[in-house]
């Protein structure tokens, strides 16, 4: 065997090569074996993750891969170029990912493999992507109802790993490449489930360990092949004896290491890193599938949207803990923001405007929310100090005053509605809040006062607080909103609220933190509000949002609030609120007493206490004129009962333009691309080059750097001359210096191996002659 039989020769004939693959491949079945491997354990992997939510639904992942490992060894074996090899691979995928994840989501509903069940599996697919894309580029939803395009994705991915990674096997002969891509995305994966895979891992690796020493072994043998040095079944025997016991001892004290291991050396570099990617993340759940059991990374992220993805995972690790006066007995839920606009699945900030603050300035003066021109209040000092929860956000009670330090105040609308406040976070900072007072003095809070409350309300608060988007309630959550109203005692906005507050925290509804495979079964292209309605089941930001939005239904403005629970606190003061506390609930508004906590979550989860009732009011009186806002489709024209008749025919509510989203995404999936193309053509190095192209562009290189040939030096001279210069490209000048003698004297063909190998020595001796140009040794110049 010579080096020329590890590339394919190009007058064999398509029998010949036939022939020669079953046989077995060069490089022996226990390489294709380790490729297959590999791929499959990727594939358990990601269908081990259960991201798309539907336990099953991706076990064909190992198969699909296996598809593109065979696409990957056949094509170099046949004769065929890469770009051939990768696009018939291509033309593979577009044709069998599409039938695969139709069949999916069809399921027993089309049967057979006939022309008309292939195609309506087709259009199945072709739907689904057409209304993903509606749904994120053109309506710029958060996120949509959609999942068989995961499939398609998913797919895609496994199928081109394992292309790839066998196509650098056996068409470029790097099996390291294969091993590092098909390891960072094995462990792309791993790191974002918490599902145990350390079998997983331990498979990949014995595969991954025998396929280099396999790799290694053959590059071996057709180096003696070529030299004719010793027996190369020997040196092959002796390689594959060594790596094995290498590769059992590796895997075996690897266990035992991981085992017994007890040190976090790294731990104090990742303490940051969460609250840095938060925001990413809430981007990035637009695009990606949101089941499965996601590794949580000790933070819980806030940011502009709140999307209710079906499942709600947390931890028990403190997010920061809070100083109060020793004398504080009131219970806070701790705000970070509130959200105004609904997208049906998620709720948005809205079009915010910033106000900047300086330190220990009022936050809200001049605003609509200004707490201090808002009925009784009494001020709460408290000092935060942050552990886990690290976003630039600031946490209060109720309405912030001030704070310790430069900020931002974010809000929505001319008005300055309150959004969130924003600073440099991570570092201890001291506020003050001006909470509600709840009795019978005079401007404080309590029942009767709220019942008797004007509903004279603005005609921005209704623009942007009674907004109901289309197809947010359907049929079951409209008979809900009518079975709390038929319950309500009397006809006010308190009276109603608090009678949805208490139905929706009785037993007719279940908490449940992962409600994904539910939601899936049964709300399909459905809002949050209609799908709780139908599965009576869910957690806080499915209880919250049937709740604000049955309340806006009913012409009381209300809106979603994000934070957490009161914490656990000592008789010092010191309160301590964990990650597990962050929650979600509602604000109900009250003119003259601004916005109320109301929170309807089930499961003894709600920690509003028992608020006081108060002397019997007089009513207010309500407002006999009408307002017309600037939001088409609505009105805020009072009805014959008093209260505000709603939405009339609301329509959509996304913005008016797509959003920059998708394009964000498909630049940045561009750029991966293309430095990906860049990496492995780098990997794979320069085409087959002419030994006397690339001689005399060394010549050239050199001569400029002051060490050009002599007219008198031979070939072999002159490499000497120039491997004293630079020793560490000898090898590479010997290369290049024999192929140019062979070609040049001895009349000799070289075959495309021995030219990339010459391509291969050739620019690695650009890059070490650039060392004359920093550090030219002495005695060694061009002699005139």
């Amino acid at each position: 065997m010579t080096a020329a039989t590890a590339t394919v020769n190009p007058y064999d004939t398509a029998d010949t090569r036939l022939q020669r693959l079953a046989a077995g491949p060069a490089e022996g079945w226990l390489t294709l074996g380790g490729v297959a491997l590999m791929i499959v354990a990727l594939g358990w992997s990601v269908d081990d993750a259960n991201w798309v939510g539907v336990d099953s639904m991706t076990d064909f992942l190992p198969l699909v891969g296996l598809a593109g490992v065979l696409v990957g060894f056949v094509g170099p074996k046949l004769g065929w170029g890469r770009w051939t090899t990768h696009l018939l691979g291509v033309a593979f995928a577009a044709m069998i990912l599409p039938l695969i994840g139709g069949d999916i989501v069809l399921g027993d509903t089309v049967e057979g493999w006939g022309p008309i069940a292939l195609a309506e599996r087709y259009r199945a697919m072709a739907d689904i992507v057409t209304q993903v894309w509606i749904d994120l580029g053109v309506r710029g939803l958060p996120r949509t109802n959609e999942f068989g395009h995961y499939f398609l994705a998913f797919g895609a991915l496994l199928w081109a790993t394992g292309q790839f990674t066998s196509y650098a096997v056996f068409g470029h002969r790097r099996a390291l490449d294969a091993v590092i891509v098909t390891g960072l995305v094995l462990l792309a994966n791993m790191s974002l489930t918490d599902n145990p895979q350390l079998h997983l891992m331990v498979l990949f690796t014995l595969a991954a360990l025998t396929l280099l020493a396999r790799a290694h072994a053959f590059d071996e043998r057709v180096t003696w092949l070529r030299r004719r040095i010793g027996d190369p079944a020997a040196v092959t025997g002796l390689y594959l004896r060594g790596g094995a016991v290498f590769i059992s001892a590796a895997v075996l004290g690897s266990l035992f290491l991981t085992a017994t291991a007890s040190s976090a050396p790294l731990q104090g570099l990742w303490r940051d890193v969460p609250a840095t990617l938060a925001e990413f993340s809430q981007w990035l759940q637009r695009y990606v599938p949101l089941g499965g059991n996601p590794r949580n990374p000790g933070i819980v992220a806030f940011g502009s949207d709140a999307n209710v993805t079906g499942v709600w995972s947390s931890n028990d690790n403190v997010a920061f803990r809070v100083d109060l006066p020793a004398t504080e007995t009131e219970k806070f839920y701790w705000l970070v923001g509130t959200y105004a606009d609904f997208q049906v699945t998620s709720w948005r900030w809205g079009e915010t405007e910033s106000l900047e603050r300086a330190a220990r300035e009022d936050l809200l003066a001049t605003t609509v929310e200004d707490p201090v021109a808002t009925g009784l209040r009494r001020e709460v000092r408290f000092d935060v100090v942050p552990d886990t929860f690290r976003q630039h956000y600031v946490v209060s009670p109720q309405t912030i005053r001030w704070v310790d330090r430069d900020a931002t105040v974010r809000t929505i609308g001319p008005s300055e509605y309150f959004v969130a406040v924003e600073f440099d976070g991570g570092e201890p900072y001291t506020a003050t809040a001006l909470v509600p007072v709840w009795g019978s003095d005079v401007g404080a809070v309590n029942e009767n006062r709220l019942r008797v409350a004007s509903r004279d309300y603005l005609s921005e608060t209704r623009r942007l607080y009674l907004r109901v988007p289309d197809g947010a309630i359907g049929p079951e959550a409209q008979a809900l909103l009518d079975k709390i109203l038929a319950r309500s005692p009397a006809d006010n906005p308190y009276d109603i609220a608090k009678t949805m507050e208490l139905y929706l925290r009785s037993r007719n509804f279940r908490y449940d933190t992962d409600v994904q495979a539910e939601s899936q079964r049964q709300c399909e292209g459905v809002s949050t509000v209609e799908c709780f309605a139908r599965i009576k089941a869910g957690y806080c930001q499915y209880y919250a949002s049937t709740m604000a939005i049955l309340l806006r239904k009913a012409g009381i403005p209300a809106r979603l609030a994000q934070g957490f629970l009161p914490g656990q606190r000592g008789s010092d003061g010191r309160e301590t609120v964990r990650n597990s506390g962050a929650h979600a609930w509602v604000q109900v508004y009250f003119p003259g007493y601004g916005w109320i906590d109301f929170d309807p979550t089930g499961g003894d989860v709600s920690e509003i206490g028992t608020r006081p009732s108060g002397a019997p009011e007089t009513p207010t009186p309500r407002p006999s004129f009408q307002v017309v806002t600037d939001q088409p489709g609505f009105t805020d024209q009072e009805g014959p009962d008093g209260r505000s008749s709603g939405p009339i025919g609301p329509g959509p509510i996304g913005p008016d333009r797509p959003t920059s989203g998708p394009y964000i995404a498909i630049a940045g999936l561009l750029v991966i691309g293309v430095l990906a193309l860049g990496w492995v053509a780098w990997r794979r190095g320069p085409r087959p080059m002419h030994p006397d192209r690339a001689w005399g562009s060394i010549a050239r290189w050199a001569a400029r750097l002051g060490l050009g040939p002599r007219a008198s030096q031979t070939v072999y001279e002159y490499a000497g001359v120039l491997g004293d210069a630079v020793p560490v490209v000898r090898p590479e000048l010997a290369t290049v210096a024999n192929a140019k003698v062979e070609m040049a004297y001895g009349r000799r063909e070289l075959d495309t191996g021995r030219m990339k190998a010459v391509a291969e020595a050739h620019r690695r001796l650009r890059i070490g002659l650039l060392r004359l140009a920093l550090r030219r040794p002495k005695g060694l110049r061009r002699r005139r």
